[in-house]
């Protein structure tokens, strides 16, 4: 089966990544510099999906501009929950609830829901992709999404523990897409997460040492990445150099993965909004290391591209692998 590769970019609000969360912070205005990647992805033909949070959705000139690419198919759209900005507005909003999973279920899914009804007041069209905003999938998150009609989730982040933060702890999962529920009705298509190096394989049996406070404090981590022996690594232009991306890409592909999801924030294409894009020159490497990584897959790889809803269709068929 070719190797295939999807976007999904998480298109919220701009705010201060280092300040404590605020319900004051709604301002959309970096969603239109989503046309500069377009120049990129027409070029290659991808479409990446655009899963949008409840200040986007309620936004008309976001709506306007991203409507515009659905409706060329130019792009799909999902829906992504930024819980302290999304109503109803009931809860304290502190770090820990920053994770919509840690909320009472009733009042996630009541978020869920508002966030729902006003993606499709938007766009026209009831979404069926969700992304957990800070991945924030939780005991509850799936019934809610199957009861309000989602097909595809991509919260989960392989080989990774955010509990330290009060977040989930996605290690054990499955790091290729795989079906939550026994009616296969809604299907994980988790991030693009991996190891690199020559005990590459033992990934998954040491993936807690990479979040773990005594390991960071023993500097177990860096030494193991430093002498080439295991490295974890994420398919992203945030914070991942592109040569590792494309290492990334061969290593997986070469034990036989055949879906990757490459992600990042909309914000970061507009400079000044995020720590991986603070000018223009950044800007300028952010675009060229996601174009060299399209072109990389295609190229050396032999790998095509493809979306969340195909993968979807895809893996409902007997014959899908991943």
């Amino acid at each position: 089966m070719t190797p295939k590769l999807l976007i999904v970019v998480d298109t919220e609000e701009e705010f201060d990544w280092s300040a404590p969360f605020s319900r004051a912070s709604t301002g959309t205005r970096s969603i239109p510099a989503q046309a500069r990647a377009h120049e990129i992805y027409d070029r290659f033909g991808v479409v990446p999906t655009y899963v949008v949070d409840y200040p986007v959705a309620t936004d008309p000139e976001a709506i306007a501009f991203l409507r515009g690419l659905r409706d060329a198919g130019k792009a799909e759209i999902g829906a992504h929950l930024h819980p302290w900005v999304t109503p109803p507005h009931v809860e304290e909003v502190t770090a820990r609830n920053s994770y919509h999973c840690n909320l009472p279920p009733e009042l996630e899914r009541a978020k869920l829901e508002a966030l729902t009804d006003a993606i499709e007041a938007g766009f026209g069209a009831r979404p069926t992709i969700f992304k957990a905003g800070r991945y924030g999938f939780g005991p509850s998150t799936r019934q809610t999404l199957i009861d309000l009609g989602y097909r595809i989730d991509c919260s989960f982040v392989p080989h990774t523990d955010l509990s330290a933060d009060g977040g989930p702890d996605f290690r054990g999962v499955p790091d290729v897409p795989h079906w939550l529920d026994e009616a296969r009705g809604l299907l994980e298509v988790p991030l693009t997460v991996g190891f690199l190096g020559a005990a590459a394989r033992l990934g998954p049996r040491v993936d807690g040492l990479f979040d773990s406070a005594s390991a960071d404090r023993l500097r177990i981590p860096g030494v193991l990445a430093r002498t080439g022996l295991i490295a974890r690594s994420r398919l992203t232009p945030e914070g991942t150099p592109v040569e590792e991306q494309c290492r990334l890409l061969e290593t997986m592909a070469a034990r036989g993965h055949r879906t990757f999801s490459l992600t990042y924030h909309s914000p970061s294409l507009a400079p000044g909004n995020t720590l991986y894009v603070r000018d223009e020159a950044d800007l300028a490497r952010f675009l060229a290391d996601i174009e060299t990584v399209l072109a990389y897959f295609r190229d050396r790889l032999g790998g095509g591209f493809t979306t969340l809803s195909r993968v979807y269709i895809d893996y409902r068929e007997p014959r899908a692998a991943a």
